[in-house]
């Protein structure tokens, strides 16, 4: 895909989502309209997929793999390197989590965590990173209560895209798995939002 292409697509998911989230999905924008925390979440979920997917293909693997010009690195401001696409998505959760006034969260997990602190906590999220780990394509909803208060919780597949996604999880000296193969999943974006 050429790069106007690629920026079509973007544009396209971005306000298909916007519509989406304003108009409660139905099309109907009238006062009483609003949007499920399930359509929400999946909705958010495709914005996070398509920018991590094209920052891990056409950033990441096309000038490291492909082009050789930088590497992508866990210490990228000292190395003057490129950030690692976990790390990306990391930093888009925490600017979130500062500006959101708590209206949603997301972070990366997974149930074999290069960065321990990216291990499931809540029984929500084991159950839903093992359920999407075996039944791919499918995603996981439930809800739980977080100090008092309840969430919609969804988590979704996240898998691997390029072969410097495989690459890094293999090879990485504190990875507790090393035989992930393109297209499989290696972990889960948990989504969660606030519901009475």
């Amino acid at each position: 895909m050429n790069k106007k292409t690629l920026l079509s697509i973007a544009a396209l998911c971005a306000a298909a989502t916007t519509t989406a989230l304003f108009t409660g999905c139905s099309g109907d924008s009238s006062a009483n309209s609003g949007i499920s925390p399930q359509k929400m979440a999946d909705a958010l979920h495709l914005v996070m997929k398509s920018d991590r997917t094209v920052y891990t293909r056409n950033v990441v693997n096309r000038l490291v793999k492909q082009d050789k010009v930088i590497k992508a690195s866990e210490h990228w401001a000292d190395e003057q390197a490129l950030p690692l696409p976990a790390q990306m998505f990391r930093m888009g959760a925490e600017m979130v989590a500062k500006e959101s006034n708590g209206e949603f969260s997301y972070s990366l997990q997974s149930i074999w965590p290069i960065n321990k602190q990216n291990a499931p906590k809540t029984e929500v999220e084991k159950a839903g990173l093992q359920y999407v780990a075996d039944n791919p394509g499918e995603n996981y909803y439930g809800e739980e209560t977080l100090g008092g208060q309840k969430y919609f919780t969804g988590v979704y597949a996240d898998t691997g895209v390029a072969a410097a996604c495989i690459d890094c999880h293999n090879e990485h000296k504190d990875s507790p798995r090393t035989d992930f193969k393109m297209g499989e999943v290696m972990g889960g974006v948990v989504i969660r939002i606030p519901i009475d």
